[in-house]
């Protein structure tokens, strides 16, 4: 039986701020009203006609006005510019969101009984690939166990874990053991109930007649077996932990939400019995085939790490192409000094070799994300419609956990549903990103992008490309220079964690702010591959997808400059704040669409001013990759009990923007530039609230003191003694008979020692080796 595994000890202590209810935004979007969407319009409208308004009545007034210094013409010119990659920043919000509008009054929902009809004939198999490295048990488990439930004719769920496979410390070997032994576990806690179901449905073809007797009788006996498996939910939602607010969404709107779905069935199969109403059979025959569904899966687990014949990159990206690779393959395991190797096999003799499923599509999902039972179900039946066969990848952005326990998170988690509206409009302008928490994507979309390299005799596969840290975007343009096409669907399906702390939150956005810029000239080259193809380009979907790949670096570098360069005071006027009020004014309404406040509109604009720095850094990085081609580790965003400790320099940097705004505030009154001064007046306050808030003074100094400790302390290399150095340089006769190679002795012989002995050996390896952890 699977149980809980100390899901409590990711509780956090709850801050005051935050919310307290953990009820989720409804599956369906409200459908807009008339008046949300002419406002709307007028938003984009009276945008532009602000920043025309800017540009005659002040740039070119002046200019007429003169005379004008080289300084006034510079400033004034560089100033233009940031304003209008700001306003075009701004616009492409509103537009987007007027898309999402669009959508949202035109999406009916499809019925179960529709789904239900086309499965019964059609079930193409799925594969779930749940990449996960260094997670904790119970956030991986609740992630299985979501997969798990989908409703879903045959469904196949891999776990790819990317941990080293034989960790020396004991910590990390108990919670690989741990994570592993999950596979086991949900497969026999699922058994009972699958086989009951499996020869429930064989019992019930195999006896049923025309005879409307015959199908009044298997109605009420399926009624029964409906309230038996709601009951088996309920008994599992007892045994859970509900531990935080994710445990509380997974055990509500995951288990609980089945299970109160499954006694509506039971409900009204009753009262059709009562009334004695005859279900036809093929309606009887595709209930039953619902509950199978339920149960009837397989968990497996898989670890690259333990092959030297497969890609050991260490990104999510290769994790994922390792295992697609092998997808409808069959290799033999040949034993080597560094361990077993695949060698493609044409056939399995006598069941040595291994064979690896193929299936239609493959649903990537973090293992930190949580399905709603119905993902699957909708998301291929969509796929499978005629005017969809070039949909390569389809899914629902996350939604964020209500009921966070620190202010961040909260915040955090409402720039997340103001995203997923955002995405949703991205599709009504074909211009959608493949957002990599969750996505079912058709196999054969990644077999048309895929390309294979020889490194040294092993074969590589790269479907995802693993360039850049955020590879489902590269991924996305791939897909659509080959004439694929993705879509979200206008539903609330999937969630997913959000930072709790500033700390993890740094790694997150650093993470997300790195490889847009690397991406951007596949953009240009998917205008022209359209353009050459004859197919029409539109113009709002280049400008959609231009606006998400460059926008976060202009608007660093733009906010960076307005915030520490005091700008001419003729160049202020009241026209740059009516052209950003539409925008805030919209994303206050889609705040409390959200469920937020409609101040958080200022709380965002503190936030994203204390991340500035983060976002800095990751555009740096950025550009530094584009110039050394050397890839960026990928680095995983924490999930412990325990706040993560924050870098210094992401800590002083907000200290430095309250510093800079002070000052540019004092020499706005001496100069009586009240432009200025009631813009460094406003960011001191919104900043100053978003260290109290989200960073908070004790954690500061708490980080602070540590950066400097860490500045200071150099540690001291161990010496290593003869018998240490002795047993590195023994004789590996295998390894020397298998690589013909004696540069190989050393790094055979590196992998059985601790980082610091390595350090002591090679220091240039001992990089390459720990740079995953």
């Amino acid at each position: 039986m699977v149980r809980s595994r100390g899901t409590s000890k990711l509780k956090r202590k709850r801050q005051w701020g935050t919310e307290r209810h953990t009820t989720p935004l409804s599956i369906i979007h409200d459908m807009p009203s008339t008046k949300k969407m002419v406002y709307g319009g007028l938003a984009i409208i009276m945008t532009i006609v602000f920043w025309c308004a800017y540009v005659v009545m002040t740039i070119i007034k002046e200019y007429f006005n003169g005379p004008n210094t080289y300084q006034f013409v510079m400033e004034s010119f560089g100033y233009l510019i940031i304003f209008t990659l700001l306003v075009f920043s701004a616009l492409m919000y509103l537009v987007a969101r007027q898309g999402a509008l669009q959508r949202f009054s035109k999406h009916v929902r499809i019925p179960r009984a529709d789904i239900d009809k086309y499965f019964e004939k059609n079930q193409p198999k799925i594969t779930v690939l749940i990449p996960s490295y260094d997670e904790e048990p119970e956030v991986v488990r609740k992630t299985l166990l979501s997969a798990a439930l989908q409703e879903y004719p045959h469904i196949r769920i891999v776990l790819l874990l990317d941990d080293a496979p034989y960790p020396k410390d004991p910590v990390a070997s108990a919670r690989l053991n741990a994570t592993r032994q999950l596979a086991k576990d949900t497969n026999d806690l699922f058994a009972a109930p699958r086989q009951l179901f499996e020869s429930k449905l064989t019992e019930y073809l195999s006896e049923l007649d025309s005879s409307s007797q015959s199908r009044l009788k298997f109605s009420k006996e399926l009624a029964e077996h409906y309230a038996w498996a709601a009951n088996w939910l309920d008994q599992l939602v007892k045994k859970e932990e509900s531990g935080d607010h994710v445990g509380e969404f997974f055990t509500n709107e995951v288990v609980g939400g089945l299970s109160r779905e499954l006694r509506l069935v039971h409900e009204a199969l009753l009262a059709s019995y009562n009334e004695k109403v005859c279900l036809p059979s093929d309606r009887i025959n595709q209930l039953y085939q619902r509950l199978t569904w339920i149960f009837n899966m397989e968990v497996a687990v898989f670890e690259r790490k333990k092959f030297p014949s497969l890609s050991h990159e260490p990104n999510k990206a290769m994790n994922l192409n390792s295992y697609i690779g092998l997808m409808g393959r069959t290799f033999n395991q040949v034993q080597t000094p560094d361990g077993p190797i695949l060698v493609s096999a044409t056939e399995d003799r006598n069941g040595e070799s291994i064979t690896f499923p193929d299936s239609e599509f493959v649903l990537t999902l973090d293992a930190d994300s949580i399905l709603r039972p119905g993902y699957c179900l909708r998301l291929v039946y969509f796929l499978q419609q005629p005017e969809n066969a070039r949909v390569a990848v389809v899914q629902t952005p996350y939604s964020s956990f209500r009921g966070a326990a620190t202010r961040i998170e909260r915040i955090a988690g409402a720039t997340t549903d103001i995203q997923h509206i955002l995405h949703q409009g991205m599709t009504y302008y074909n211009a959608t990103f493949w957002v990599g928490a969750n996505a079912i994507i058709r196999k054969s979309a990644l077999e048309d992008i895929g390309e294979t390299e020889m490194v040294g005799n092993f074969e590589i596969r790269r479907y995802i490309q693993d360039r850049t840290v955020i590879e489902d975007t590269e991924s996305s343009v791939d897909l659509a220079r080959h004439g694929w096409t993705l879509s979200n669907y206008p539903e609330r399906l999937s969630y997913s964690a959000t930072p709790p702390d500033f700390g993890s939150l740094i790694v997150q956005r650093r993470r997300w702010a790195n490889g847009g810029l690397i991406i951007l000239p596949k953009l240009w080259s998917l205008v022209r591959n359209r353009k050459s193809q004859g197919n029409v380009v539109s113009k709002t979907e280049v400008l959609l997808r231009l606006n998400y790949l460059a926008s976060i670096s202009w608007a660093s570098f733009g906010l960076l400059i307005m915030l520490a360069y005091p700008i001419d005071g003729r160049l202020l006027s009241s026209f740059v704040l009516f052209g950003a009020l539409p925008y805030f004014l919209v994303m206050s309404s889609d705040l409390k669409y959200c469920n937020y406040k409609r101040s958080d509109v200022f709380r965002i604009y503190g936030f994203n001013l204390i991340l500035l720095p983060v976002n800095l850094a990751g555009v740096l990085t950025s550009i530094q990759q584009a110039l050394s081609t050397r890839k960026i580790p990928f680095a995983r965003t924490p999930k412990i009990k325990d706040r993560t400790v924050s870098p210094m320099l992401y800590v002083i940097s907000p200290l430095l923007i309250i510093g800079v705004s002070l000052f540019i505030f004092w020499r706005g009154i001496v100069l009586e530039n009240w432009g200025n001064a009631a813009f460094a007046a406003f960011n001191i306050i919104t900043a100053t609230w978003a260290v109290l808030e989200f960073i908070g003074i004790k954690n500061t100094v708490v980080d602070i003191f540590l950066g400097i400790k860490n500045w200071l302390y150099v540690p001291v290399k161990k010496k290593h003694t003869n018998q240490e150095t002795e047993h590195i340089e023994s004789l590996d006769w295998q390894a020397i008979l298998y690589h013909g190679d004696s540069e190989v002795r050393m790094s055979n012989h590196i992998s059985n020692h601790t980082p610091n002995q390595i350090a002591a050996i090679t220091p240039q390896i001992a990089e390459k080796e720990v740079i995953h952890s």
